[in-house]
């Protein structure tokens, strides 16, 4: 007779290969984890990096600005462990409270960009930057974050408006409208093409018309044509990207810099360090044009590693975002891919510029450059998409979505009509 007590069972794994490791960083496994660890790891090791290459690139130009070496060091490790500490406790929020003060953010990044052109910081003619006691904060960054879970929150609650007619489609673009205009003033080109094209993503993978989506498309190229023909320092940085050897010294300088800069690092750099170029000589080295640098000292072997635990990273936001949607959380599916879409042409954008691909735009490496409310803003995201993987691991909802609330009445009236037959 068998025995009715429960026995205890062993399971003895077999040790997986290279590639199947590999491929498990993009597999959701809920039997073993409550988070996506390998999510963490991303995060944690493009952030030592950009600590790494942030002391490296900063030291000439902090022992010329400031006396001290360690200036722009000291400052990046402090924004670090407030970035941790600020992403641990939204790490620890539902989804559910995010979009409930959504309108809330969105109403925040208007207020604090009219600040900024009332009483910012002016820094090279561009007044982007607003002084809260011993920080300065951009507060385009913010704007950014804010939008995204603001165009989520929207197509959640406004699906099929979005989808059947021009109404929706067009409320959906009046923030983005706010927005932008609030940051040209500043000016600042670069964000604004960071908004557009992250609305545009979340459109299409939303479902609206192609006709929609290419008359936006359509519009707001014609839009930014038009922004760089009639500024003038935008149009010289047009021209100086087509050939920036004509004027080396002058409109092209920055870019010849990075460009040599890529050179010399050749296969495997010329070592941790050991930069010529970051010696007073390529302008924004420990910022924008941090990836010059890692190339020169890490060589393309450096550059490969930043590029490619970026796109895995930006990778498993866009496939988070699709296991949201199939588990009906159409918000927490929108942000999560919201981000991937804003993380991927933020870093395309940042590395087009280094490498003369794309004219020079003032977009940070994410989690990588310098600049405390990049990396604040860029650590709050990768801490909603941990918790938005954790609520699509363990099933948690803390309330219905309005998306979801609307489509339940929908699906039982099918099911009652079926039952009826």
């Amino acid at each position: 007779m068998r025995s009715a007590e429960p026995q205890l069972e062993l399971e003895i794994r077999a040790q997986s290969n290279l590639w199947q490791q590999f491929a498990g960083l993009f597999q959701n496994n809920t039997s073993y984890q409550l988070y996506d660890r390998q999510l963490l790891w991303l995060a944690a090791l493009l952030m030592g990096i950009g600590l790494v290459m942030v002391a490296s690139a900063s030291l000439p130009v902090a022992e010329r600005l400031t006396g001290n070496p360690f200036y722009f060091l000291i400052r990046h490790g402090i924004y670090m462990v407030l970035g941790v500490s600020l992403a641990v406790i939204v790490a620890m929020i539902p989804v559910a409270k995010w979009q409930q003060i959504s309108g809330t953010l969105c109403l925040l990044a208007i207020a604090m960009l009219i600040a900024v052109l009332a009483v910012g910081h002016t820094v090279n003619g561009a007044t982007r930057w607003l002084k809260v006691g011993p920080f300065t904060l951009q507060v385009a960054e913010f704007a950014k974050l804010f939008f995204v879970i603001y165009m989520a929150s929207y197509l959640d609650r406004r699906y099929d408006e979005v989808r059947r007619n021009w109404r929706g489609f067009m409320k959906a673009l009046f923030v983005l409208g706010i927005l932008t205009m609030l940051i040209l003033m500043q000016p600042d080109l670069g964000s604004v093409i960071v908004l557009g094209v992250t609305a545009v993503g979340l459109l299409w993978v939303a479902g609206a018309r192609l006709f929609q989506f290419f008359a936006l498309v359509i519009t707001l190229l014609v839009a930014f044509v038009l922004l760089i023909i009639f500024e003038p320092y935008r149009m010289a940085r047009v021209t100086s990207f087509m050939d920036p050897w004509d004027d080396p010294f002058n409109s092209g300088y920055q870019l010849t810099q990075s460009l040599m800069a890529f050179g010399r690092g050749d296969w495997f750099g010329q070592g941790l360090g050991n930069s010529v170029q970051k010696l007073q000589y390529l302008p924004e080295a420990h910022t924008d044009f941090i990836l010059s640098v890692v190339g020169e000292e890490l060589g393309f072997v450096g550059i490969t590693l930043i590029i490619g635990l970026s796109f895995v990273l930006v990778l498993k936001a866009l496939l988070l975002g699709q296991r949201a949607l199939r588990q009906k959380r159409p918000f927490s599916g929108y942000l999560a891919q919201g981000i991937g879409i804003w993380f991927a042409f933020q870093v395309g954008v940042n590395m087009g510029a280094a490498s003369g691909l794309i004219p020079t735009k003032g977009l940070t490496m994410p989690l990588v450059s310098y600049g405390g409310s990049s990396l604040l803003v860029s650590l709050v995201a990768v801490a909603l998409l941990l918790r938005i993987d954790y609520e699509v691991r363990t099933g948690y909802r803390l309330i219905r979505s309005a998306g979801e609330a609307a489509q339940t009445p929908q699906r039982n009236k099918r099911k009652t009509r079926g039952g009826a037959r």
